[in-house]
This record gives C-alpha cells, structure tokens and sequence, in this order.
C-alpha cells in the first residue's frame, strides 16, 4: 500500500504489528511515557466578522442575482478529482483575508505539495492562515506538514494530539498505547474556508488517493462548495474547534530543529540529497521527482510531498524497473501541476435553504494533565462564546416543503459552564474527587463532556431517518451498523421505506478490518429488506460512478477514471451521503457507523433541494448498476453477490476479489472485535 493509504488507519493497532508492539508497550512501561505539554498558550481568533467587500463575497452575491436565486445560500457538488482539486486551488488564489483548513489528514505527496505552496504563497500576501489538523497522522514523512506553523501568517493547531515519537507510524502507535482508550477519539471534521465567503465540506483528506493521482489506490469521493450564509456555520464550527483547550499550537509540540532531524534521519536512509527551489509555482517541465523531494525553506509546506516522493523514488531505483517508476512519478507530479483552479464565476450553484450539523469538540475527553491558558482576543475581536452560535435554530428553514420537522442539529453552542448538582456521573478519563456526605458538582470540563454526548451528527441523521417516508439512499464507504442504526433501518423498513446502502467491499476496502463489523451484519440486514451493495475494486469499471452532471455539479467528465486518475488503479469509496425521499441531501465527514456515532467528531451539510437530490441520486443508482455487487440472500440463506452490469465478473458465492489472508481475517475477527472499535 502506498503511505497515503498505510498512514490513515482505520484500526489504530494493525494485527501485523501486535509482536513488535508488545514488545515497545514493555519498554514504553519500564522507561516511562510522554506527556502533553502544559501551560499551553492559545491566542484566540474568530472568522471574518463581515464578508463585505472581498471578491468572493462579491462574487456570491452576483451568481446568487444571475440565477435568481430564491435562497441566500448557494451549494456546487463536486464530483470529480478535477473538480474537488481545482475548487481548492480556486479558493486558495481568490481569497484576500483569511482561509481555515481543517482536517483528519494531511498526507506527503505531490498533490498537497502544489496546493500548500499555493497555501504559504496566499499567507505571504497577507492572508491568515489557519490550519487545525488531527495529530494522529502525523508521523513520518507526513509530519513535515507542520512547518507549515513556522511560515509568516500562518497558524496552526493539531487536535487532541498524541504525544511520543513521530519517526514512523509503527512508533507513533506505541506511543498510543498508553492512552489506547483516548487515541481511538478522532477529529474526522473537513473544511476548508476562504474569507468566510465560500467553503468545501466533505468526505476528502488532502492528498495524491483524494485527487485521482496515486498510482496504487484512489478514493471515489464527493464534496459540497457552499457559498453565501451558511458558509459562516461552517466557520463558527471551526472556530469552536480552534479555540478549544484540544487544540494544540504546534510549536508546543515541536520545533522546527526536530522537524530537521526527521527530515535528515529519513534523507540519511534514503540517501538522497536534494537541491532546494524557491518556485512556487510550476517548473517549465516536470521535474524529476529525486531533484524535488526536498522543498525549500521558505516554500517548507512542500517538504511533506518531497519525503513521500524521494522515499519512493529511492526504493524503485534499484530495480530493474526503476527508469519505468521513476517516469511514472514524473508524470505524477506534472498531472498535479497541470490541474487547473476551478472558474467560479461560472459555477452553477443551487440554491436552498440548509443547516449545519457539526459534534461538540468535547465529544472528544479533554487531556486531563494538560492545563491551558487562552489568551485574551485583541480589543474589537469577538470572544469564541459570541462567536460560536448554535447553528440548531436554523432548522425551521427545512421546514416549508419538507416534513421533516423537528430535526436534531448538533450544535457548536459551548457547554454551560454552570455546576448543576443534579449530574453527578463523570464522563470517562475524568475523575471527581469525593468528599464526606456531599456529592460534587462536576466541573464546567466535566459538564461539557457529558452535554457533548447527548446528540451527535449520527443521531441527527437517525432522527431524520425515522421521518422518512419512501426512500433511503445511503453511501457509507466504513459501514458499522450498531443496535441504533439497525434499530433505524428496521422501523423504516416497517413503514414500507426503501432502504439502499452502498459501502466498500472487502477487496476495495484500504481498511479490512472494518469490513468485520459490517460483514457480521449483512445477514440481518438483507433478512430486514434492505438493500446491500459493494463496491468493487477495479478503478476502469467505476469511472462513472458518483460523478453527477449538469446543474448543481461540477461532475460529467471530472469522475474518477475519466479524467486526471490512474485508470489501472484500485478503486476505493470515501463518500459519506444519506439522500431521503429524493428531496433532503446530507454530505460531510460522516460514516455511518458506531466510531462515527460515539468516537470521531463529525461535520456535515443538511440541504433540502429536490435538484441536487435528484442529481446526487441519479449518480448513485449508476454506481449501484455499474460498479458494485448487489448482495443477496440465496434460497438456503447464504450470502450470493450479483456481479455488475456490463463488469464481464461473474456471480460470488464469498468475498469476491478479496484474497485468501482477508478472508481468514474476516473469519477469524468477526466474532472478536467490538463494533465501537472498527
């Protein structure tokens, strides 16, 4: 597997590890384990307080006139790498005041190498820059994205970081062990904001797999370009995580000097040494990937993609075909430098009414060694309790051709930091310390643990599931469903609702072990009513699928396999969406499973348009046709998967594709795993 898809587990404990990591648990014991800093300072800022004025806002307010549009707030799908790509470069090169990216993962390669430069290019403009990254990915190559903290104007955060050895992502998960119980609790949210005016929010990590250009593996993935008002949720959503005492400046964490040793430890073993370049921009050919791996101080958000790549180029280089891989990383990089921005002045937007649906940063436990000491704003700056708002009192929006009220919107509003005597209980990974006859009253920490997990972004979607009528179309590519999610498919089974479920399959799946929460429920599923397909694995059989066409989409030739990805690679879904009864359309970070529901925070976009539905869903139901095995029950009750049309495969009678040491590991984990972990 490649790093972009070996360093985003799913399972933060890999089997294959287990020896070794037995082994360094024991060493971890006897030698003692890192800690979090303390006393962490965290200057506090907020979103633009007013859009007006700059050239996105403008330029909303004149496609939102040019289409007539009945709504304030506008939404693109955007289907395809190119598109998903572009859009970014778009948002990056039009913004004048500020962009906030946030993020699971960042990864080292190539396609995050262009768009950082144009990242750091943007700050030395004089755009803010902020960027909240989750810090589990951040070994490795892939840790080099943190110079980017050290650039002029540019801020940047790692959430709920794990504190140990960056060298490799073996050695960061032994640091993890000591805390196996919090690690598993991840920051999943993807936005990515310019001047609070526009913004994407989606299924996509930044990197080469995302964008259609890893040679082994691409994702097939959807993402929302929301333009007007509820651009400004999205924002406040941030906010509230940036803000949040989780949320780590990196220069607590490490300094530019140990980020040059793990550079020059891994240049050592590769034994490359390379020339830096100041260019930000293109070079007139594309240039070999040996000669830029290393990128130059001043442009340093590069050097993660220079890592991915000189490792890789070292590796190839002495085998037989090493002229062969070379070339092919060549012509990598110069389909990256070749993707154009997105022209948003003809972006074709929707536009309806929507709201935000956004999990708690506490739904996360807070590091309960680490004290922390916000900084008081500039003078004129709102505070983060003015700014974070609840997005929750917008839903009356959905309400005038939809029956969908009341429906539960995760809020960003902060916890009450009130001690009321009635909540007693303490969230796990806290404790409260007793005193003689007099229970405690929890602290505000406390508080706002146990108000973060009364509803997330999962329940919201539950609760809207049971309002449903005809229809349910559901894509979760990490598909886990515990006692809620079954209990939720049952009751709209007994209503007479369609009920469609499009995930991986196991052999299109870059994480198995998730398949084993799923797999153990198919049965029950399909005995229910309802209607299972997966994915299948070759790349040149799904170039159509989830790519949608014409009005509100910027799909058609952008799908995967059409455009820009490798052809002849593995196809891997990542799109996270829920279509009910053809008229209210979810998308975000979400899957529909119980890590998403009870660990991960979350974030999606809640629409209500018959238009994008219909578009969402016309692509789907080619996916379903073309690209996938629809599973059934045969006579005796087994498991038979029906190939798909015009795929020249023929029907299975077990996990087809996948290969022998999967299956067994399916076998033999099935009855072991918890649901919560997968």
């Amino acid at each position: 597997m490649t790093p972009a898809l070996v360093s985003a587990p799913r399972s933060v404990l890999p089997l294959r590890h287990l020896p070794v990591l037995w082994a360094a648990l024991l060493v971890a014991v006897l030698g003692g384990c890192a800690e979090l800093p303390k006393n962490v300072q965290r200057p506090v800022s907020t979103a633009l307080e007013t859009t007006a004025g700059t050239a996105l806002a403008t330029q909303v307010q004149e496609r939102r006139a040019a289409a007539s549009g009945r709504f304030e707030s506008g939404f693109l799908l955007l289907s395809g790498p190119q598109a998903a790509y572009g859009s970014r470069l778009a948002l990056v090169e039009a913004a004048q005041k500020t962009l906030d990216l946030q993020y699971y993962a960042i990864h080292a390669d190539a396609s995050t190498e262009r768009l950082l430069r144009s990242v750091v290019a943007a700050a030395r403009r004089g755009v803010r820059v902020r960027v909240l990254l989750d810090d589990f990915n951040t070994s490795g190559a892939d840790a080099q994205v943190m110079r980017l903290a050290f650039e002029p104007n540019i801020e940047m955060r790692m959430f709920n970081p794990v504190a140990g050895s960056r060298d490799s992502s073996l050695w960061r998960m032994v640091s993890a062990l000591s805390d196996f119980s919090r690690v598993q609790q991840r920051m999943h949210n993807k936005l990515f904001i310019a001047d609070n005016a526009m913004g994407i929010a989606g299924g996509r990590n930044l990197g080469d797999a995302y964008f259609g250009h890893d040679t082994s593996g691409n994702f097939v993935d959807l993402d929302v370009l929301a333009a007007g008002p509820i651009v400004k949720d999205l924002s406040r959503s941030f906010d509230s995580y940036w803000n949040n005492e989780r949320a780590y400046p990196v220069q607590s964490l490490i300094t530019r000097k140990e980020l040059d040793a793990l550079r020059a430890s891994a240049a050592s073993v590769e034994e490359v040494e390379e020339t830096p370049t100041e260019s930000s921009s293109p070079p007139e050919a594309a240039p070999s990937p040996v000669t830029t791996a290393s990128a130059s101080a001043s442009a340093s958000a590069s050097a993660s993609a220079s890592a991915s790549a000189s490792a890789t180029a070292t590796a190839t280089a002495s085998t037989p075909n090493a002229t062969t891989a070379l070339d092919a990383l060549e012509a990598q990089r110069s389909r990256v430098w070749d993707r154009k921005p997105l022209n948003l002045a003809a972006a074709r937007f929707v536009w309806a009414p929507a709201v935000v649906l956004v999990d708690k940063p506490a739904k996360i436990p807070a590091d309960s060694a680490a004290t922390t000491e916000p900084l008081a704003p500039q003078p004129g700056t709102p505070s983060p309790r003015d700014a974070v708002t609840a997005v929750a009192g917008q839903r009356n929006a959905l309400a005038p051709a939809a029956p969908v009220h009341p429906v539960h919107v995760a809020s960003v509003t902060p916890a009450p930091k009130t001690p009321t005597a009635s909540i007693t209980a303490s969230p796990v990974g806290t404790s409260t310390a007793p005193t003689s006859g007099t229970p405690q009253a929890p602290s505000a920490a406390e508080l706002e643990y146990l108000e973060s997990q009364e509803d997330t972004v999962v329940d919201g979607l539950l609760q809207l599931m049971d309002q449903a009528r005809r229809d349910l179309l559901i894509v979760s590519p990490y598909f886990v469903p515990g006692p809620e999610i079954t209990a939720a498919f049952a009751a709209a089974r007994a209503r007479n609702v369609r009920v469609r479920v499009l995930t991986n399959s196991l052999a299109s799946n870059d994480a198995p072990i998730a398949h084993v929460g799923y797999a153990r429920h198919r049965k029950t599923l399909l005995a229910m009513g309802v209607e299972l397909y997966e994915m299948h694995s070759e790349a040149t059989g799904v170039r159509k699928a989830l790519s949608a066409t014409g009005s509100g989409s910027s799909g058609g030739s952008d799908g995967i396999g059409a455009t820009g990805s490798t052809g002849s690679s593995r196809a891997m879904l990542h799109s996270k969406l829920v279509i009910m009864d053809h008229r209210l359309l979810a998308v975000g970070s979400m899957n529909l499973d119980m890590r998403s529901q009870k660990q991960n925070t979350e974030i999606a976009l809640l629409i209500r348009s018959m238009d994008l539905s219909r578009r969402a869903g016309a692509s789907i139901e080619l996916a379903l046709r073309d690209a996938a095995w629809h599973v059934e029950l045969d006579a005796r009750g087994g498991l038979v998967w029906r190939a798909p049309q015009g795929s020249n495969l023929q029907d299975a009678t077990s996990e087809p594709g996948a290969s022998v040491p999967l299956q067994l590991l399916l076998l033999l984990l099935g009855p072991l795993a918890p649901d919560h972990l997968l």
